[in-house]
């Protein structure tokens, strides 16, 4: 019990000051993993007007694993696409064929 104890005692400010950095650090990078899936999911609707919440994509991950993200993306865009209806293409102005 005393080496444990030894082990996890802080004898100087210093010692103090970057164990309390190291939790800080820690803290920061928690919270950017935990931020990263809905900060996607915004970029998502901004650019492309589809609207997912984290835990949807969380939840295709582990029931069809990457390839089933990728394939629900590509079904939830090319929905999206159909919804606008199609694409008016301009008349070739160059002249030539």
């Amino acid at each position: 019990m005393n080496i444990l104890t030894s082990l996890f005692s802080v004898r100087s400010l210093a010692a103090g000051m970057l164990l309390a950095f190291a939790g800080v650090l820690l803290i920061i990078l928690i919270i950017s993993f935990r931020s990263r899936a809905v900060v996607f999911c915004q970029y998502l609707q901004a650019m492309t007007g589809i609207k997912l919440k984290p835990y949807q994509v969380a939840k295709v991950f582990r029931e069809r694993g990457k390839d089933g993200v990728r394939e629900f993306f590509l079904d939830l865009i090319i929905k999206e696409d159909l919804k606008q209806g199609p694409l008016a293409i301009p008349p070739d102005e160059t002249g030539g064929h």
